[in-house]
């Protein structure tokens, strides 16, 4: 389980120039928080809706708190901050939550990967009595939601997500393993599917990739101001 330190709740003003939001605190004075995401963070950022920010104690830090979490519809939870979705994921490979992804006893993280100079989230190694292929995962955080319980990446045109299904395609034509892991973070998702509606190039390629033996995952995680951990497998809709 990744563990948040003590959280702060709050309320949600604004979100603006992509990494600010402004939040009221308990005491009702405003403050500026970072915001780690890059998305459109659609249904996500709901006028006056009760959030949870950590606190940094780094001096040089402009802005200390941190956003971290959002209620939605007074009782769901969602993780806005992408950037500890693979912390949450590298948890579950190693303690095995993730059945397909079981059996490596190496992990490495920002390998340079593929033949257009990325670098992959994770490039698991099996043991070397064993005759394994290496297996490359990328992690894709999911809060957009679309209609009930349905969910769907990305939120927003995503150059860099098409990109990394290119890549995954590669190593796969090279006798790799390629894996996509969508990461649910979002406790009201129950099913995945690529967002046509937004970034069609990607349905397109994600589709292209499952042909050419990319494997896609979705996993629900289990969200709380204690924390986030992995907890099942959920249908992709393609």
């Amino acid at each position: 389980m990744f563990k948040f330190p003590p959280l702060i709740e709050a309320r949600l003003i604004k979100r603006y120039k992509r990494f600010l939001v402004d939040i009221q605190l308990e005491d009702n004075s405003v403050i500026t928080a970072h915001c780690a995401n890059t998305g459109a963070m659609t249904g996500c950022k709901p006028d006056n809706a009760r959030v949870w920010l950590s606190q940094s104690d780094n001096p040089k830090r402009k802005y200390p708190h941190s956003w971290q979490l959002v209620e939605l519809d007074n009782q769901h939870l969602a993780c806005i901050n992408t950037g500890i979705t693979n912390s949450v994921a590298k948890i579950a490979i190693e303690q095995e939550k993730i059945s397909e992804l079981a059996g490596y006893n190496k992990i490495s993280a920002e390998v340079v990967y593929g033949n257009e100079s990325s670098r992959i989230d994770f490039l698991l190694e099996a043991p070397s009595n064993q005759n394994a292929s290496r297996c490359y995962v990328e992690v894709k955080h999911v809060t957009l939601k679309l209609e009930s319980g349905l969910g769907a990446f990305p939120d927003s045109v995503s150059i860099r997500a098409q990109k990394h299904l290119r890549e995954l395609q590669y190593q796969v034509a090279q006798g790799d393993r390629g894996v996509l892991l969508f990461l649910i973070m979002r406790s009201d998702i129950n099913k995945v599917t690529p967002a046509d509606s937004i970034d069609p190039a990607y349905g397109q390629l994600l589709r292209e990739a499952i042909d050419c033996g990319v494997e896609v995952l979705a996993y629900k995680t289990d969200i709380s101001q204690g924390g986030i951990k992995v907890t099942q497998s959920i249908p992709v809709i393609v």
